[in-house]
């Protein structure tokens, strides 16, 4: 039989009752033959609250100097919620074993908090599986070349399950969660919303990188990168569903580009409502300033989204960037501190209430106009366009946050989504 692995989320895992219907469901693939590695996440919460015990004995808990320490304290969720689901598969008749990310190991870098992967030593893994062994891996950690622990970032247990299943070649990897798949929009904002049964694995990327929050964008990078067949279906289905049946739920990301698929020009609406927009006024217009403005934020780990430059006027010109908000006063302070002095101390100001909503869809590679008929739904909503952003499948706008779910529902209906695509 095949080589499964299966990711469960936080709420997945939220009590030893979800924890004991998860290895149910598990004992049930492996009981059909398979081969199965489990990545769990923290059960929901335990992270914050973790972290929460950090910042009451030290309100600058994030800052660099304690950033290890934060990985050896975080990873302790994934840790304790991958021991009891062993515990839960051994009470099931299953024989298992679990393994911290140093264990395996799975070796990263040194960046405390957003470590990368690098590699993972999959022989210690394949030796229990041949055994028989369900092996269960922490998901969100690994450890650096000096043998620290180091984490992935928030949603980093997805990246490490997508990585175990590249490293083992794994048949397909099952990334069960709260929701049972991928949906034109979030239907919590747009009630008409329906699941996708496939998507193509570029839309996939762009809806992770625009808001999407079904699947975390580095996990889908993997994905892309290695050919990792991905499915997301539901964790809250009952767990004796048939094994078949199951197996063909939720939605499939896909490589291929069939023809039906390309009949949707646009596949879904994300929306995201953790931008920042920052604009430098009246900068010299030549060249390097780019690079002086956008490259000390970058040393400072800061990742810049959406970028617009306007018409030099006088040898001058306006230069605006979005940022992710929680790095929205970290970025300002770095340029008041480092960066505008020596720019003669231009004006700059930012604004946090704004948000993004993007179309995606391969079809739009080969129809004209599908940006214009956004900027008229959105035009006839009386809703002002900020920036642009647009690539082969996808067109971004940023616009006053107040506006967003309007903004995403026009969308929705004007390019039909509500509707069973043929």
């Amino acid at each position: 039989m095949a080589l499964i692995v299966h990711k469960y989320g936080g709420t997945s895992m939220g009590s030893t009752e979800r924890i004991r219907l998860v290895a149910k469901r598990v004992a049930k693939w492996a009981r059909a033959g398979h081969q199965m590695v489990v990545v769990p996440s923290a059960m929901s919460g335990e992270t914050n609250r973790l972290l929460g015990l950090a910042k009451e004995l030290s309100p600058q808990h994030e800052d660099s100097a304690h950033q290890r320490e934060l990985d050896m304290l975080a990873s302790t969720g994934e840790q304790a919620s991958s021991a009891l689901l062993a515990i839960a598969l051994q009470a099931e008749g299953i024989e298992a074993v679990s393994y911290a990310g140093w264990q395996v190991p799975i070796r990263t870098n040194n960046a405390f908090t957003k470590a990368r992967i690098e590699s993972i030593d999959d022989q210690r893994v394949r030796q229990d599986l041949q055994a028989g062994r369900v092996v269960i891996i922490t998901g969100f950690q690994g450890v650096d070349e000096d043998n620290n622990i180091t984490t992935l970032g928030r949603g980093g247990s997805d990246t490490s399950a997508v990585a175990v299943a590249a490293a083992l070649k794994a048949h397909e990897c099952l990334i069960f969660t709260d929701v049972d798949g991928v949906y034109t929009s979030d239907p919590r904002v747009v009630p008409e919303a329906r699941r996708l049964k496939t998507v193509s694995f570029e839309e996939m990327l762009e809806m992770a990188s625009l808001g999407s929050k079904v699947l975390q964008i580095r996990s889908v990078e993997f994905a892309g990168k290695y050919k990792v067949p991905l499915r997301v279906l539901s964790s809250f289905t009952e767990w004796d569903i048939d094994i078949d049946e199951e197996a063909q739920s939720g939605t499939l990301i896909t490589f291929e580009e069939d023809e039906q698929m390309e009949q949707a020009i646009v596949s879904g609406i994300a929306f995201n409502r953790d931008e920042a927009k920052i604009s430098v006024i009246s900068v010299p217009d030549k060249p390097g300033i780019a690079y002086q403005i956008l490259g000390a934020v970058a040393q400072a780990n800061i990742e810049v989204d959406m970028i617009i430059q306007n018409i030099s006027k006088d040898g001058k010109t306006d230069f605006s960037f979005t940022v992710h908000r929680n790095d929205y006063s970290r970025a300002m302070d770095l340029l008041k501190a480092k960066v505008l002095p020596a720019l003669g101390n231009p004006d700059v100001s930012g604004d946090t209430k704004i948000c993004k909503v993007s179309i995606v869809g391969i079809g739009m590679r080969s129809h004209v106009g599908v940006a214009s008929k956004m900027f008229r739904s959105l035009s006839e909503e009386g809703i002002n366009i900020q920036m642009i952003s647009t690539s082969e499948i996808k067109t971004s706008v940023v616009i006053d946050e107040k506006y967003m779910e309007l903004a995403v529902r026009a969308l929705h209906k004007a390019f039909d989504l509500e509707q069973n695509q043929a």
